[in-house]
């Protein structure tokens, strides 16, 4: 797996003071992604277990309240498979720290319905993932005014709950 890019400091991208990592590699391919750069798979450099320590570094201190994964496309089957050890990590050492993951997949449909069945990789990963922004970003519903979202399609869910129910919950706290 490749990245674009590792944000020792992110407050746009999930809640609180966040370690974000951009990896490369998506084939959505929205209109007006702020990320277009990211969508080739080569693009950046290999995510290695150096990258890994770097995160888990940045995520050190007590003012950062998760990581958040997004792309690219972090649920790629290639790239989840990078981010798999990653997250494991992440979740040991720091329990008490949210993971974020935003994907363009719809998580019903496309991450429950097809890679959850279909993928040991992608059931081993929701493990570990706390929120998610799904849907694809679209340009005719951006909207600055969300929070955490580019446009009003995407949704904010809770994924240990949904787990835990088996249905589809969003997280309380963003449902307007």
């Amino acid at each position: 797996m490749n990245y674009a890019d590792i944000k020792k400091i992110d407050v746009a991208n999930g809640e609180g003071v966040r370690v974000s990592v951009f990896v490369s590699g998506c084939n959505h391919h929205c209109k007006g992604c702020f990320n277009e750069c990211a969508w080739d798979f080569n693009y950046g450099n290999k995510f290695t277990e150096k990258e890994e320590d770097v995160v888990i570094d940045y995520m050190n201190h007590d003012y950062i309240e998760g990581l958040s994964l997004l792309g690219g496309e972090p649920l790629e089957p290639k790239n989840q498979e990078g981010l798999l050890p990653l997250v494991k990590r992440v979740k040991e050492k720091f329990p008490n720290k949210n993971i974020w993951c935003y994907t363009g997949f719809d998580f019903e449909k496309d991450v429950m319905g097809t890679m959850a069945r279909n993928s040991e990789t992608t059931r081993e990963l929701l493990k570990y993932i706390d929120v998610v922004v799904d849907g694809k970003f679209e340009e005719d519903k951006k909207d600055l005014k969300l929070q955490f979202r580019g446009s009003s399609n995407q949704r904010i869910l809770d994924v240990q709950k949904t787990l835990k129910t088996g249905t589809l919950q969003k997280e309380e706290r963003f449902v307007p």
